[in-house]
């Protein structure tokens, strides 16, 4: 039989292409995560930018402009998610998930490093780092202030106070794992790579790209992993269509670039927005799936009009 890293990128369950299989997936341990990251380490201050200052001069000013509004979400992204992340390290059940999430927050860390280089280096932001983030969340819609400056800072406060609280480390999870990385986070590594991978772009980026995604599946993989073993649990089964009901719209805004309403098509880099959503929604769906969990409540969940 084969195994879970012979079917899928860094134990997640979304990227397995063959469907059928999903029903037979036994997802990986925290501690088999943690030892996959062992095996997995990179440095963002190695990468060297020079072909990519090289590049960045050639691109017309309307692809930077699409591609800063790309990566302003994901540096204000990463940098968010490395500081809200304290509660869930907190909220461990067991020393190999303790010792698993401690990766994941200096993974955060590292990634909001690498956009940070990048922004330095090639992008021409002048300052300092926060003066760089700053600059960055002026390219943000009200949607992704919602989600990161609300929402996670929120869920993360909740689990702080009470770290035994096992409803509020489920919310965070789902927001955290399932909607933003799984949901928007990897949707837009997958369409930022093809893109520069298909014009051969940027390569100190991408290989800086690629390496933040390898965690990021990895990180999803847990959760995946941590809402499958809740989930057995009808009360928070619905608790996890709940939030995924209350955050999917607001995700869906995130997507949304400048200039354009929530729902409305469009097309920046090449890139159609049913190709985006289609991604993110097969992911999520798949990850589902082996939870357990449906987007829709069944019949007997829902409540009467």
């Amino acid at each position: 039989m084969s195994n879970l890293l012979d079917l899928t990128s860094q134990g997640d369950v979304a990227t397995i292409t063959d469907e059928s299989k999903l029903s037979q997936v036994v997802l990986m341990t925290p501690q088999q995560l943690y030892e996959l990251w062992e095996r997995q380490p990179w440095q963002s201050h190695t990468i060297d930018f020079t072909k990519d200052r090289e590049h960045w001069a050639q691109i017309s000013d309307e692809d930077k402009d699409h591609i800063v509004w790309f990566l302003s979400s994901f540096f204000i992204g990463e940098e968010r998610v490395a500081t809200q992340f304290n509660g869930l390290v907190g909220a461990y059940e067991t020393q190999s998930e303790e010792h698993f999430l401690t990766t994941q927050q200096v993974d955060e860390a590292r990634h909001a490093q690498h956009f940070n280089n990048f922004y330095t280096e090639v992008v021409g932001y002048d300052g300092s780092f926060e003066e760089r983030l700053d600059r960055a969340r002026e390219d943000l819609n009200d949607s992704f202030k919602i989600l990161f400056d609300d929402v996670l800072v929120d869920a993360n406060r909740r689990l702080l106070a009470a770290p035994g609280d096992l409803e509020a480390k489920v919310d965070f999870v789902t927001t955290y794992h399932m909607v933003i990385e799984g949901t928007l986070a990897l949707t837009g590594q997958d369409t930022l790579t093809r893109v520069f991978e298909e014009r051969g772009i940027l390569p100190g980026f991408l290989e800086g790209f690629r390496r933040i995604s390898q965690d990021e599946h990895r990180h999803v993989a847990y959760g995946t992993w941590f809402l499958q073993q809740k989930a057995k649990d009808p009360a928070l089964a619905r608790r996890i269509q709940k939030t995924l009901a209350e955050l999917i719209p607001v995700a869906a805004g995130v997507l949304t670039p400048r200039g354009y309403e929530i729902g409305e098509e469009y097309e920046i880099l090449g890139v159609r927005s049913d190709e985006v959503h289609r991604f993110a929604f097969q992911a999520l769906t798949r990850r589902l799936k082996v939870i357990g969990v449906s987007l829709v409540p069944a019949e007997e969940d829902a409540v009467p009009a």
